[in-house]
């Protein structure tokens, strides 16, 4: 076991790895575990959230780099992204705010065939964490060619206007926001924007004018609606830690698509790592820590459904 292990370790390489962009490359990170192993393309969470999970307001938990190291040291390539218009891929678009679902579900599949064409793989598993399993659904309802099935961690199982109102109204502090915040999640979520200039300060960040084309055409996903339509094989893993995706999401999918294998976590958080008790300060300082590990489960989980699903 001693002298397999090292002789995997030594086939891990990790390289830069590029797709076809609309206006420029789109740029990720392969990790590659040799020839003939799987392949998981890892798609990001909400906002501006880079290949290794991190992003500039605060989070630094590296949760994607982190499951890419561990899928490696158990023969699973990775593919992790940075998105059309931010960090390497700033060249894809002029504005990386000024996107749709429908863009990110259009830059998977040009992950998917580089990733192929790289690899040699005749199919990739899409791994959506968050925000990122709503894409790995929208992309797996479409006929892109070259999916072995979908991974959805921590994946909203409900419009994310749903989840977002129900996300401002889990903080006491937000109660004088809470009238506006919901007028305007009804109103992006009827398709319509609002004028950001009405809104409480606070508030103005969230809904500011350049992201509501993209809040607006990710309200109108429907993630059960697509689960329901999806024949690959589906993996749901969901932490019972989690302060920001809930059991009731998971569960949502997993009655929307019976086929598919439901793992509950207990003791694991939105950032993939352990938190032991239900101090939401705990579970916060967790996001801007890359030194704590994945939790262990959120790994064997995964592999051994791709490992189950190979067979």
């Amino acid at each position: 076991m001693l002298v397999f292990a090292a002789a995997l370790a030594a086939a891990v390489t990790s390289t830069d790895i590029s797709a076809k962009g609309p206006q420029g490359p789109l740029k990720g990170t392969l990790v590659d575990a040799g020839k003939g192993r799987p392949v998981v393309l890892i798609l990001p969470g909400s906002g501006p959230t880079d290949r290794d999970g991190n992003n500039p307001m605060g989070i630094k938990a590296a949760p994607y780099r982190l499951l890419a190291e561990s899928l490696a040291a158990a023969g699973i390539s990775s593919v992790r992204i940075d998105k059309r218009g931010l960090f390497a891929s700033a060249g894809a678009v002029p504005d990386g705010n000024a996107v749709t679902l429908a863009d990110y579900v259009t830059d998977t599949g040009a992950w998917v065939a580089a990733t192929r064409a790289r690899t040699g793989a005749p199919c990739v598993w899409l791994l959506g964490h968050s925000e990122g399993g709503l894409v790995a659904l929208a992309a797996a309802s479409t006929p892109t060619a070259g999916v072995c099935g979908l991974v959805l961690v921590a994946a909203p199982g409900r419009p994310l206007g749903a989840v977002m109102r129900e996300q401002l109204h889990a903080n006491p502090g937000n109660a004088p926001l809470l009238p506006a915040a919901d007028a305007a999640i009804d109103a992006l979520s009827a398709g319509k924007h609002v004028d950001v200039t009405t809104l409480p300060a606070p508030l103005q960040p969230l809904f500011r004018a350049n992201v509501q084309g993209f809040l607006i055409s990710l309200f109108a996903a429907d993630p059960v609606r697509m689960a329901a339509a999806i024949r690959l094989p589906m993996l749901i893993v969901q932490g019972e830690r989690d302060i920001q995706v809930g059991r009731a999401d998971a569960t949502a999918l997993k009655a929307a698509a019976p086929g598919a294998t439901l793992a509950m976590l207990p003791n694991v958080n939105h950032v993939l790592k352990l938190v032991e008790s239900d101090s939401r300060g705990a579970n916060l300082a967790t996001y801007a820590d890359p030194n704590v590990p994945l939790a262990p489960a959120v790994v064997s989980t995964v592999v051994g459904f791709i490992s189950e699903k190979r067979r």
